[in-house]
């Protein structure tokens, strides 16, 4: 009996260290395996529309999907190919300040961009090392001016362009060094125009100007707090809090601009908050709720902050003294 309580009492305590402290706590979530309305095979990556409505790329199913906020289905478009406005696994999404839709079709090696309800607009690169070219490019980001930034995965480097896909410049090799990447997965750019690049394969996160001078770095390989086992996706929120998925730790991390360390939440699981190698991540506008592309479970999980909560509730102290009848 003495030991059910001291369980009990070490649970409520974590409880309560967790709602002081406050944090982002689990609100929701949709999905589940197939290829109905709603349903996904190995949703990558989230995004978030103007208008509040989450864009999810179903990548095993070759398409897109899109929901309300609390996750109802609203439309979806795209099967598998090489046509216009087809896919072959896409992995990267971006909607930019204007509503417009941009995917990194990964297997089709271009980007490929639609109107907020799916309508083709048009698309550009093919395989290859040159210029406006990809080799398989993960991610896509969009910055508060337009430019359009790519993840050019296998090439390691990031390319940008304009909006309609114009090449703008590069930066990036294969290696170690500042400015350098092994297989660079995630994209973001935060309100002030600098770049975010989740460098996979090194383990790390690299911060550049918006033409590619390097920032920063932190990270890496390894399940500590600041550490990664290959990070994918990320986001940034208007405040400039960065949030990264932390793929093979099963979480996610979240930094200050400059890349200390803030918070954590998430282990490997099925149940609520629990991801299964999630990949994407995405922001409201407001900075009020996470989305997050928990990839192996087949569905979207969201998230809200609470700055606190009542430490013990009403019913609390009558469970106290069940454990003693």
């Amino acid at each position: 009996m003495l030991r059910k309580l001291a369980a009990y009492l070490v649970g409520l305590l974590a409880a309560f260290t967790t709602a002081a402290a406050g944090g982002w706590v689990y609100e929701g979530s949709w999905g589940g395996g197939g290829t109905g309305n709603g349903q996904f095979d190995h949703p990558d990556d989230v995004a978030v529309g103007n208008g509040g409505n989450v864009y999810v790329l179903d990548t095993g199913n070759s398409r897109l999907q899109y929901f309300t906020a609390a996750g109802s289905f609203l439309g979806k478009w795209g099967t598998k190919g090489n046509a216009a406005g087809q896919f072959f696994k896409p992995t990267g999404l971006a909607v930019a300040a204007n509503g417009v839709v941009y995917v990194a079709d990964s297997f089709n090696n271009r980007i490929q961009y639609f109107s907020p309800a799916g309508s083709y607009l048009g698309a550009w690169g093919r395989k290859g090392s040159g210029n406006g070219q990809f080799n398989n490019p993960k991610a896509v980001a969009v910055s508060r001016s337009g430019t359009v930034y790519v993840a050019d995965t296998k090439n390691h480097r990031v390319q940008y362009f304009t909006p309609r896909g114009a090449f703008l410049g590069k930066w990036g090799v294969s290696g170690t060094g500042n400015g350098e990447f092994r297989s660079p997965y995630g994209v973001t750019v935060n309100p002030a125009g600098n770049v975010y690049v989740t460098d996979e394969l090194n383990h790390r996160v690299q911060r550049f100007t918006s033409s590619g001078a390097f920032l920063g770095r932190w990270g890496n390989m390894g399940s500590g707090n600041g550490e990664f086992l290959n990070p994918c996706g990320l986001a940034v929120a208007s405040s400039g809090t960065v949030y990264v998925v932390d793929f093979n730790n099963h979480r996610l991390q979240y930094f200050n601009a400059a890349g200390s360390f803030l918070g954590k939440w998430g282990s490997r699981g099925s149940g609520q908050g629990q991801f299964l190698y999630p990949l994407g991540v995405a922001i409201t506008p407001a900075g009020d709720r996470i989305y997050v592309a928990d990839a192996v479970n087949n569905r979207i999980q969201y998230f809200k902050f609470k700055s606190s909560e009542p430490a013990v509730a009403p019913t609390s102290l009558g469970r106290v003294k069940t454990l003693f009848q």
